[in-house]
C-alpha cells in the first residue's frame, strides 16, 4: 500500500470515528432491552443531558450497574427534584421498589450521557417487619 493510500485511509477512518462519537452525543434518552426471563428483566438506560426519561415507576427492586460516572436527578410529575443519585462507573447499587401510586422521571443535568444497566427482579415481595 502506498503512503498516499495509507494517509487517505487514516483520514477516512478518523472522520468516521468522529462522526460516530458526535452521533452518540446527540442520541435520544432511552431504555434498551438486554435480557428477560421469568425471574429478571434487564435493560440499559442511556440518559442524555436535558433529555429526561419519561415518567415511570418501578414496581420491583432492582440492582443498577453504572457504566458512566455522573448524577441523575429523580423528579416528580411537577418536575421537582425529589432525590439525586450519584453513580460511579463500574459500581453496583440497589434501589427498592417505588412507593405505591408514585411516578418519577430521571434527569441528567450533566454534560455527558449517563449509562446504566438495570437488573429488575420480577418476583420480589415487599419486606414485612
Amino acid at each position: 500500500m502506498s503512503l498516499k493510500w495509507f494517509v487517505s485511509l487514516v483520514v477516512i477512518a478518523s472522520v468516521f470515528a468522529a462522526g460516530v462519537a458526535v452521533g452518540q452525543q446527540q442520541g435520544t434518552s432511552r431504555r434498551e432491552p438486554q435480557f428477560e426471563n421469568s425471574e429478571v428483566r434487564v435493560w440499559k438506560s442511556i440518559i442524555f443531558p436535558n433529555q429526561p426519561l419519561a415518567l415511570h415507576r418501578h414496581d420491583h427492586g432492582r440492582a443498577l450497574i453504572a457504566l458512566t460516572t455522573g448524577a441523575l436527578d429523580v423528579v416528580d410529575p411537577s418536575g421537582k427534584t425529589i432525590d439525586t443519585y450519584k453513580w460511579e462507573a463500574g459500581k453496583a447499587y440497589w434501589l427498592d421498589m417505588d412507593k405505591p401510586g408514585t411516578q418519577h422521571g430521571d434527569v441528567n443535568r450533566g454534560k455527558s450521557p449517563m449509562e446504566v444497566i438495570v437488573v429488575e427482579l420480577k418476583n420480589d415481595k415487599p419486606l414485612t417487619k
